[in-house]
């Protein structure tokens, strides 16, 4: 049985469900191919329930977790309203193949909706093709404002 829910972040359950779920995905090749670091494992919850802009969402088959989405609500200066960027989604290894992802991306539709955004907003590594095509199944696509100028590009700087 499937159970994608609205993590409650004081729920012991759903708090090492969500750090075993991230460390999971940090450590595929997605993820950057590393374990989380002992302090993310240990304050990660406690900083995401610090941030009241911050949604969590998750997904159990069975009673065990098999997948994540967090996300963090943001601000269309263009549209003049909220936007909710799904920074971490991931769905393990053996529990790919039945649309996790794209009933993640649902439930965190109706959380935007819910709060009135305008858009929801994700990044895809170039080489995630499987990623891809479930995003773009949900109804994503590259952002561009003016196809001569191209797609918008997402940069870092690390501090």
């Amino acid at each position: 049985m499937e159970n994608i829910l609205i993590a409650d972040l004081s729920a012991p359950s759903h708090a090492s469900a969500i750090v075993h779920l991230l460390n999971e995905y940090a450590q595929d090749e997605m993820g950057g191919g590393a374990e989380l670091s002992d302090f993310v494992k240990n304050n990660l919850v406690d900083e995401l329930r610090q941030r009241p802009s911050a949604h969590v969402v998750l997904a159990f088959v069975d009673d065990e977790p098999a997948g994540l989405a967090v996300c963090f609500e943001g601000f269309s200066t263009f549209a003049c309203k909220p936007l909710l960027n799904v920074h971490d989604i991931v769905v393990v290894a053996q529990f790919r193949g039945r649309g996790l992802s794209k009933k993640l991306l649902a439930k965190a539709e109706e959380i935007a909706i819910g709060l009135g955004c305008c858009k929801l907003t994700l990044e895809v590594l170039e080489g995630n093709a499987v990623a891809q095509a479930a995003y773009k199944a949900c109804g994503f696509a590259g952002y561009e404002l003016d196809p001569k100028m191209g797609k918008a590009m997402f940069w870092q700087k690390k501090l």
